[in-house]
């Protein structure tokens, strides 16, 4: 299951060229996995023929499109369950010394619940501890699933594969209430803290080298999560 996390936290992640260039890569560590079955990598199938078809540009775009102006589909799901509480900062803080603790150091500019990062830091515990933490948030990964299928987008297939990953279904007035939430109002506050923000043109800071790709997908020890591996 170790591999499979490493795989999906690269597919949630910001569409890259080094992603896009070894996505076959990424399929044959999903078709290898003998946990997942032949629904399951239905589910997958079409943000993979999305990566084959679609120029970067434009998977980049989708990507924005879909997470970064709307907080109903914000990747960091403490956002989901604490909002802008101080429940929030002290919950980030906790997980920050989870990956501490268990000799996992953040070397971008993310924070501790961006679920890409939260997927490849669970990849680096024992097998017999994965389920576990998977669960915690499956209430957020069953929300956003539901969102997505209402989007027809294709990033839905991997948060009901993390839900079934989890081993169990999510609490069902969990899920309700965060799908309660007025999605109008908070996806109209992002708006407007764009429209303050002035427009630069940079490196996205998700891109990861091609060659670090395949080292990520194989490798069998704790990893350093960082935007640019050297």
């Amino acid at each position: 299951m170790k591999r499979l996390l490493r795989a999906l936290a690269l597919l949630l992640d910001y569409p890259s060229e080094s992603v896009k260039t070894h996505i076959n890569d990424i399929r044959e560590t999903l078709d290898s996995e003998q946990t997942l079955s032949s629904i399951d990598r239905a589910m997958i199938a079409p943000l993979l023929r999305s990566y084959l078809q679609q120029e970067l540009l434009s998977l980049q775009v989708d990507y924005s499109d879909l997470f970064d102006s709307s907080r109903a589909l914000s990747l960091h799901f403490f956002e989901h369950i604490h909002g802008e509480s101080r429940e929030r900062g002290q919950a980030m803080l906790n997980l920050g010394e989870e990956y501490i603790a268990h000799g996992c150091f953040l070397q971008r500019d993310e924070l501790p619940d961006y679920i890409p990062i939260f997927l490849e830091f669970i990849s680096c515990l024992p097998e017999t501890e994965i389920r576990d933490w998977l669960s915690q948030p499956a209430h957020v990964f069953a929300a956003l699933a539901q969102r997505l299928d209402e989007r027809q987008s294709a990033y839905a297939g991997i948060f009901h594969l993390l839900i079934k990953l989890a081993g169990k279904q999510p609490d069902a007035q969990a899920v309700k209430e965060l799908l309660a939430r007025n999605q109008q109002a908070t996806e109209t506050s992002v708006e407007e803290e764009w429209e303050e923000k002035p427009i630069t043109f940079t490196t996205p800071q998700h891109q990861v080298p091609p060659s670090g790709i395949i080292a990520r997908l194989k490798a069998a020890g704790k990893l350093i999560m960082s935007s640019s591996e050297t």
